[in-house]
C-alpha cells in the first residue's frame, strides 16, 4: 500500500492566489509593456462575475493580455524558478510547511494538484519536493507556450479526473494507495470525498461549514 499526501496549492500552501502574482512577476520580465494593460483585467473579472466567461477562459484571457500570444518555455521556466524562490521566502504558510514535513517523515509520497498553470506550479512543487499535477498549456509547432489550456482546467471535478489520470500513468490503482488530501476550497469537495483522509485548511466560512458537515478536520 503506497501512501500519498496530495495538496492543493493556492491558499492551501501559499498565503495568496498565485496567478495574479505570477503574471505580474513574469510580465515584468518577459512583457513589461503589457503591464500597462492591468486595468483591463477588471473588465475580465467583471465578465467572469457576470458569467460571461468561465474560470478557465478567464485564466486564458489574463495570460494572453499580460504575457502575450506566445512565450519561450525555457525563459518562463527561469522566471518560474525565481517566482518559486520568492514564494518560499515569504509566501507560504508555516503550518503547511510543518504538515508537509510531517507527511514526508511518515513516508507519504508528496503530490501537489493545482489549477495553477503547470509552467510555474511545477517550479513551486519541485522546490517543495512535490510531484505536480496542474493545468497544462497548449504549444505551437515551435513548442512556444500559448495562452490556451491544453485539456481541462485542473479545478473542481476535473482535478479528480486529472489525479486519476496521473495515478493510471503511475500504474497505481485506487485500492493500492492510501490518500490524504488538503484544500482550502469547496471546489475540491470531489477530491476530499474521494480521499481516505480529507483536511480543510485556511477555511473561510463556506469551507468551514462544509468541513463540519462532512467531518473533515480543519487545520491552519
Amino acid at each position: 500500500m503506497q501512501k500519498l499526501a496530495i495538496y492543493d496549492m493556492d491558499k492551501t500552501i501559499t498565503r495568496h492566489a498565485t496567478l495574479p502574482g505570477f503574471l505580474r512577476f513574469a510580465g515584468m520580465r518577459v512583457a513589461p509593456a503589457r503591464q500597462l494593460l492591468w486595468p483591463l483585467v477588471g473588465f475580465l473579472l467583471l465578465g467572469y462575475g457576470l458569467k460571461l466567461v468561465n474560470r478557465a477562459r478567464l485564466k486564458e484571457l489574463m495570460h494572453r493580455l499580460l504575457l502575450g500570444p506566445r512565450q519561450d518555455p525555457a525563459r518562463l521556466a527561469e522566471v518560474a524558478e525565481d517566482f518559486a524562490a520568492q514564494l518560499a521566502a515569504d509566501g507560504l504558510f508555516d503550518a503547511a510547511l510543518a504538515r508537509i514535513a510531517q507527511d514526508r517523515a511518515e513516508g507519504y509520497r508528496m503530490v501537489m494538484a493545482t489549477a495553477s498553470y503547470a509552467y510555474y506550479a511545477t517550479a513551486v512543487g519541485e522546490l517543495l519536493g512535490f510531484e505536480t499535477i496542474a493545468t497544462r498549456s497548449c504549444r505551437d509547432n515551435g513548442n512556444m507556450i500559448l495562452p490556451w489550456i491544453d485539456g481541462e482546467n485542473c479545478y473542481g471535478p476535473a482535478k479528480l479526473r486529472m489525479i486519476e489520470d496521473w495515478l493510471a500513468a503511475q500504474a497505481l490503482a485506487r485500492d493500492q494507495i492510501y490518500v490524504r488530501f488538503y484544500s482550502d476550497h469547496p471546489s475540491d469537495r470531489p477530491v476530499l470525498e474521494w480521499a481516505d483522509e480529507g483536511y480543510a485548511v485556511n477555511a473561510d466560512a463556506k469551507m468551514a461549514a462544509l468541513a463540519a458537515e462532512q467531518g473533515w478536520p480543519i487545520l491552519w
